[in-house]
């Protein structure tokens, strides 16, 4: 019984290493290319005999990629559309908890259908909406930031409703009723009463919201054209392309510098994150 514990266990041990093989392999392969004087990915080392950052300086210092203002761009994008989303989450959340409407059914099956829906199948439609509306709003048409915010708070609003409501449905109503026997209006509730106890799940909508729309290329790639206007994502998908030469030291040197935003965003918040997802995970 025993030996079959420990080839049961042994077994085990040996798939969880292979799968965190296969998911850090690449991750050091691609600093050691960004690092090594190698043009190509195949010729890149795991351990490089000489590193060199003459891929960080060239990526930084060439005025043709224009990775500073990449850089710029998906950060503004990012933070206004976080804003937006998390503004228009809480309010919704908080009139489709507390208040009683006609429609409100039909409103929650909505979002949930839209939750249903994959969004790959609509980027036909997404294109061709998105040319229309620049026909008679040019700021939120096609390669323009504010078609794109607009898309990804559209994107983000179903799923992030619906965990912010649940996470307000546990919170007792009596509170909201002590309030109005006090004098506060609705507004002053949402304020002081029920923003406060939710800002776990506000800060986790916060930062998953700017992790997807920081990260997105689908989209992006999908409204934006100009070099002036596209997102660090695109703007890396770009350096494939032939008039960048693929230089794949460049392209990883990209990644890497990318990616930092994210991964250290993501270490100094993870656990306010599970903290979110698990409070709103619970109902009492």
């Amino acid at each position: 019984m025993n030996k079959r514990k420990i080839i049961a266990a042994s077994g085990k041990y040996a798939v969880a290493v292979l799968l965190i093989i296969f998911a850090v392999l690449p991750f050091f392969w691609i600093i050691a290319t960004s690092f090594n004087p190698a043009r190509s990915l195949l010729g890149a080392n795991l351990l490089p005999s000489s590193l060199t950052v003459n891929n960080y300086r060239d990526l930084l210092s060439n005025p043709n990629l224009a990775f500073g203002k990449w850089m710029f761009n998906s950060f503004k994008v990012s933070s206004i559309a976080v804003t937006i989303i998390v503004i228009l989450t809480c309010l919704s959340a908080y009139a489709l908890s507390r208040f009683r409407f006609a429609g409100k059914r039909g409103v929650m099956m909505s979002i949930m259908l839209l939750n249903i829906f994959p969004g790959i199948l609509a980027m036909i439609a997404i294109f061709v909406m998105m040319q229309q509306f620049g026909n008679y709003i040019p700021f939120i048409g096609l390669n323009t930031h504010g078609g794109l915010i607009c898309l990804y708070v559209a994107g983000a609003m179903s799923i992030n409703i619906l965990m912010v409501k649940s996470y307000i449905d546990s919170i007792a109503v009596e509170l909201d009723e002590s309030a109005l026997i006090e004098g506060a209006s609705y507004f002053q509730i949402f304020w002081k009463i029920i923003l406060p106890i939710i800002k776990p799940m506000v800060v986790t909508v916060a930062i998953l919201a700017f992790m997807s729309t920081y990260g997105d290329f689908i989209i992006a790639n999908l409204i934006l054209k100009g070099n002036d206007k596209i997102t660090v994502m695109v703007g890396i998908y770009q350096f494939t392309q032939e008039r960048f030469d693929t230089n794949w030291g460049i392209v990883t040197a990209g990644t890497i510098i990318a990616a930092i935003p994210v991964v250290v965003l993501f270490f100094i918040s993870q656990k306010q994150i599970l903290d979110g997802l698990m409070m709103g995970a619970v109902k009492e």
